[in-house]
């Protein structure tokens, strides 16, 4: 028997938690058609895996690539992790639906060079799609561009009509292939929402086999749990299977109260709901700076924010209102908060350097300078947040209810990106678990549990048929790596540094890294839910 490609002499860990054993694997039009001893057998290929742990390739259960892998196809942050799958559209954020005329308010989420063609997630995929792409994509519809598309950025109850629409809009980008709805709920326009207003959205997917409800979940003040009850809460009422997004703690005064976070999940799991959990291995978070600005300046879109903080009696109130804390009164830390990029080339001398750093050198006040940070660049800035405990990170991690999603982009350490200082998550979360948190005493969990959180238990919530473990008749998207040597390498101070030990990774049998080089391969897909 002739195969395209013979994976031989490695240990195989499948995706299923079961033990590893030592097998060759054959493939042939992008599938494994054998495992076992092919040690007689013929192939075009052939990839010596001797010492190589052989995996299903990671699919990233949250991930931000919807603009980034538009200018950087190759995805080389991600590929070279041995992550083949990205799912993106978190945290409410999207590139559909779009409305006539293009986004609303501002809001072009996923901004780009390229030109908005598109109005739906049909269009999006086409042009993906004819672009070529190295990793497989996996869509999700975002309640933030569901809002924007339905004309509703302001802070008020949505009518009937606007309620139906956005209902209409989110089922047709599922009927079109998206897995989920997703929503942010901390930051505008999502934060408006009630919980009855996400209810009456998320009802609105039940009907499709698969489709379930990912959470960015909302802050409480001083009830840091209640993010998590009503995330449950709304799979409760909807019947509708529940993500919790990128778990952790970012309030100083409950750090190492995890329990109390998993508790509701544990809960609602004993009582037989659907309701999983994905986390990243790092003790700090990124996202915009105006995530964390009052919502009364955010209303209305992104242009109403910028005229606002640009009238000199509405900037001041705006000054004196972030003067009171980031989040109902926890007092601001202003060294801990690190630009990582900005949109004008002008200020670019600014990234890598904490929000105090800049205040200091232009000699004013760090409540004003946060917001003029974000007038200068009109609102595109990015920022580092250093605001958990390792603690915490380790217990999430280990938790049987966790999957891993890196919060992260594929970019190109030589692409659009590479001025910036992005959180290291896009280039290390894989092999950081696998080197720090697995290889590294005391570990986490076992090597067998942590690729089923990278594959298996991903791709059972996505509902993949034929992806996630290493067996006959699946598609080859496979990762090897050196379990002595894969570690992380990007740090915040550094962070386009590809990793060590992930020689090889596969996407549908197509090598896109082979001997630690990317190969320009783009046979990535864009994956629609049911077909998939």
């Amino acid at each position: 028997m002739g195969f395209d490609t013979i994976i031989r002499n490695g240990t195989i860990i499948d995706g299923s938690k079961q033990p590893r054993f030592k097998a060759d694997v054959g493939i042939t039009g992008g599938r494994i058609e054998a495992i076992g001893d092919l040690g007689k057998a013929e192939a075009k290929r052939v990839i010596d895996a001797k010492g190589m742990i052989v995996v299903p390739g990671f699919i990233d259960m949250h991930s931000h690539s919807d603009r980034t892998i538009i200018d950087d196809p190759g995805g080389e942050s991600k590929v070279h992790q041995g992550v083949t799958t990205d799912v993106v559209g978190n945290c409410s954020y999207s590139p559909f639906p779009v409305p006539p005329g293009g986004p609303l308010g501002g809001y072009k989420f996923q901004t780009t060079n390229v030109e908005w063609g598109w109005s739906d997630l049909a269009g999006w995929a086409k042009m993906i799609e004819e672009k070529g792409v190295s990793m497989n994509i996996a869509p999700q519809a975002g309640h933030a561009a569901v809002r924007a598309a339905a004309g509703l950025l302001d802070n008020r109850p949505p009518t009937p009509d606007e309620m139906a629409n956005m209902r209409r809009l989110t089922a047709e980008a599922v009927e079109q292939g998206a897995f989920a709805f997703t929503t942010g709920l901390t930051l505008p326009p999502g934060s408006y929402a009630t919980t009855d207003e996400i209810v009456s959205i998320v009802e609105a997917i039940k009907p499709y086999d698969g489709a379930f409800y990912a959470t960015h979940a909302r802050l409480w003040a001083n009830n840091h749990v209640g993010a998590v009850k009503e995330a449950v809460e709304v799979g409760r009422r909807t019947g509708v299977p529940v993500q919790y997004s990128h778990m952790a703690i970012i309030d100083s005064r409950v750090y190492g109260q995890g329990e109390t976070m998993t508790d509701p999940i544990e809960r609602a799991h004993d009582r037989g709901m659907d309701v999983t959990y994905d986390m990243y291995p790092y003790t700090a978070a990124g996202s915009h700076l105006a995530q964390l600005i009052p919502d009364w300046v955010q209303e209305g879109g992104v242009v109403k924010m910028l005229e606002r903080l640009r009238t000199p009696a509405i900037r001041k109130k705006a000054i004196e209102d972030t003067r009171k804390g980031w989040f109902k009164g926890l007092p601001w830390e202003f060294d801990s908060i690190v630009i990582a990029s900005v949109s004008s080339e002008k200020f670019h001398s600014i990234v890598g350097k904490s929000v105090a750093q800049i205040a200091k050198e232009r000699k004013a006040d760090p409540h004003e300078t946060y917001l003029t940070l974000i007038d200068e660049n009109d609102n595109n800035v990015g920022a580092v947040f250093h605001n958990r405990v390792e603690g915490d990170v380790r217990y999430f991690m280990g938790h049987p209810l966790a999957m891993i999603g890196s919060d992260g982009s594929a970019i190109s350490p030589s692409g659009k990106y590479s001025k910036d200082k992005p959180h290291p998550r896009f280039y290390g979360t894989y092999p950081r678990i696998l080197g720090r948190y697995i290889r590294q005493k005391p570990s986490v969990m076992t090597l067998e549990e942590a690729i089923y959180k990278m594959t298996a238990f991903p791709a059972k919530r996505m509902r993949f048929k034929d992806r996630g473990v290493i067996k006959i008749g699946y598609i080859a998207d496979i990762t090897i790596f050196n379990p002595d040597t894969v570690i992380d390498n990007a740090t915040f101070d550094n962070p386009h540094q590809l990793p060590t030990g992930v020689p090889h990774v596969l996407v549908g049998g197509e090598p896109v890294v082979s001997n630690g080089k990317h190969t320009g391969a783009r046979p990535g897909k864009v994956l629609r839910r049911g077909s998939s």
